[in-house]
């Protein structure tokens, strides 16, 4: 289905909105939550504090919003379905934007129980809630991972993707068809947003950049898989925030969009812009590639500029600078995962 853009009627089109964020403690989602807040928007938020990483860092993703009387924030798992049905009770939310996953292609390999039951029953979770509510707008998290190895590149949303390299990708695809099955039977309006490699301030610690500034800040090995031939196209926090919250303004029907800088950049040169902004050398591991990891995104925009009058406007240096500065200014919030 085409959508078209909202006319612009000089009104805040997200005026008396009230959303729910699910994985709203998390590094994506915080930053959502603030975003909305700015906006006078009524937020509830949600996380189970997974213990994928330490808790203490998204307690201090929350710190900001949770002095905003408009937010409200509960601890509650997207597998928890009395909580859930006794909070879609509680608040008479218009918009559901799910982010919350069992996230990390890596541990997926190891753990594909956990993956299935958070990501896709937990995503049928909030579809059968909205279902039963009247909820009609619903934005869904999904990945740049459900392209596997694919090789015409830039990826486009048209593309064949049923070959996903991993168990976290397949649950993000599933999650895709789920949210398209309750569009096409109850209507439900919904965006699939497929993320290309997120980055910026709260990153979570065990992710390449992060993990990469934090060793060599500290003169620590880095593993180096692939030989720092891969190439990502990684994507600044802020650009990202842009396409979830114009994908909230204009849900309607249903679509899929790549947020993505539509530009790639190998592991090697992400590692020499890194060693550029810290002023020191990396100590390298080099290794071959990991089951799993696939060997380039690269994402066409093309639809997301048309739909969603998307603009990234942050190159990987000036992302890697900001977030490079944050990291050593906040050296006890950014720690090393357990």
């Amino acid at each position: 289905m085409t959508q078209k853009k909202n006319p612009d009627s000089g009104l805040d089109p997200l005026r008396g909105a009230a959303i729910l964020v699910t994985g709203a403690a998390g590094f994506i989602g915080s930053h959502l939550v603030e975003s909305l807040l700015a906006r006078r928007v009524k937020v509830v938020g949600i996380d189970n504090f997974d213990p994928f990483y330490d808790r203490s860092i998204k307690e201090r993703n929350l710190q900001a919003a949770l002095a905003d009387p408009s937010y409200t924030f509960r601890e509650i798992s997207i597998l928890d379905q009395e909580a859930l049905a006794a909070l879609f009770e509680e608040f008479p939310f218009t918009h559901v934007v799910h982010l919350a996953a069992k996230a990390g292609v890596r541990p997926s390999l190891q753990q594909p129980r956990a993956y299935y039951r958070t990501n896709i029953d937990g995503t049928l979770n909030l579809l059968e809630l909205c279902r039963q509510h009247g909820i009609k707008k619903f934005v869904f998290a999904s990945s740049s991972s459900v392209y596997g190895n694919n090789k015409k590149v830039p990826f486009s949303e048209a593309d064949f993707v049923d070959h996903p390299i991993s168990p976290y990708a397949a649950t993000k695809k599933s999650g895709e068809l789920l949210c398209y099955t309750y569009h096409h039977l109850y209507g439900l309006d919904v965006f699939a947003l497929r993320f290309f490699t997120v980055y910026g301030p709260r990153q979570r610690p065990e992710m390449a950049i992060h993990k990469f500034i934090r060793h060599i800040d500290q003169e620590i090995p880095i593993p180096v898989y692939g030989f720092g031939k891969p190439r990502r196209d990684y994507t600044y926090i802020d650009d990202i925030l842009q396409g979830v919250v114009r994908s909230i303004e204009r849900v309607s029907g249903f679509e899929v969009f790549n947020l993505g800088e539509s530009r790639t950049t190998s592991t090697n040169e992400l590692i020499e812009i890194i060693e550029d902004r810290l002023g020191k050398k990396a100590i390298r591991e080099d290794m071959p590639m990991q089951p799993g990891d696939v060997e380039i995104t690269y994402a066409d925009i093309s639809k997301a500029r048309r739909l969603l009058d998307y603009r990234p406007t942050t190159p990987v240096e000036d992302g890697i600078s900001k977030f490079v500065n944050w990291y050593l200014e906040n050296k006890s919030y950014a720690k090393s995962p357990k």
